[in-house]
């Protein structure tokens, strides 16, 4: 009885110590693997075995993280102040440096990309803050990536999702768009102006060359005025039309 409970204690023992031994790693993660308290190696995917009580095994996913950013207030270099929020997208390219040599890499992270927003935004104007969103994207990034790198993380893409401005700041924006309707409508309007006083001149110097055609623009006056009822139009008669009429009486045989 003694050996029948030893030899089921036994392989009870042998069952926990497979349990404790086995670890079963998807294809987006990997173990980071100490050796009494020493990195050993990165292992992973599938199936891999340690030794229970020398070796420790740390579990890291690789796929991309997407952090948002909380909203941040800073002051912009035309000293406007505006509450800013973003989202990071970074994922962990080096096991062993996001285990070694930074505690907690998303907490890390979140915290850096804080400060780098707060940083980076606040060495340009509201203007640009508003227009040129890629391209402080592009800056944010490659900072936020130079300063991950050593962490063994990549960060792939920032984006800014919104900037909130107060009240006064809005009203003053709207302003400034109204003011700058008004002056594109008034630059058309007199560009306008110009071609239409060109074409005229043109049409003028044209007519001038050409009697006959003032004549006939003349009389195309006359029938189309004609044909409205509704009132009676006096148009004086040209000079030029009476003398053609009177040289024509003149001539004999008329």
């Amino acid at each position: 009885m003694d050996l029948t409970f030893g030899f089921a204690g036994f392989v009870v023992l042998l069952v926990a110590i497979l349990v404790a031994a086995i670890r079963v790693f998807r294809e987006y993660e990997r173990g980071v693997v100490f050796m009494l308290g020493r990195f050993w190696q990165v292992k992973g995917p599938g199936l891999v075995l340690i030794i229970p009580g020398v070796q420790q095994l740390v579990r890291i996913d690789l796929r991309t993280v997407v952090l948002d950013v909380p909203s941040q207030d800073l002051i912009t270099h035309d000293n406007v102040s505006v509450k800013v929020n973003a989202v990071v997208y970074f994922r962990v390219v080096d096991p062993e440096k996001a285990v070694i040599q930074v505690a907690r890499y998303l907490e890390a992270t979140s915290q850096l990309a804080q400060t780098t927003l707060r940083s980076v935004l606040g060495k340009h104007e509201l203007d640009e803050l508003l227009a040129e969103r890629e391209k402080l994207n592009d800056d944010i990034q490659k900072v936020l990536d130079a300063q991950t790198d050593a962490w063994g993380i990549k960060v792939s893409n920032v984006e800014i999702k919104h900037v909130d401005l107060n009240e006064s700041m809005v009203r003053a924006i709207a302003r400034q768009a109204e003011a700058e309707r008004e002056r594109r409508a008034k630059i058309i309007h007199a560009e306008g102006e110009l071609q239409a006083s060109e074409k005229l001149l043109q049409a003028a110097q044209m007519l001038a060359r050409q009697p006959q055609a003032m004549q006939l623009r003349y009389l195309q006056t006359l029938t189309s005025v004609a044909g409205d009822k509704t009132s009676t139009i006096v148009f004086p008669v040209p000079v030029d039309l009476v003398d053609a009429l009177a040289a024509t009486a003149r001539k004999p045989g008329s």
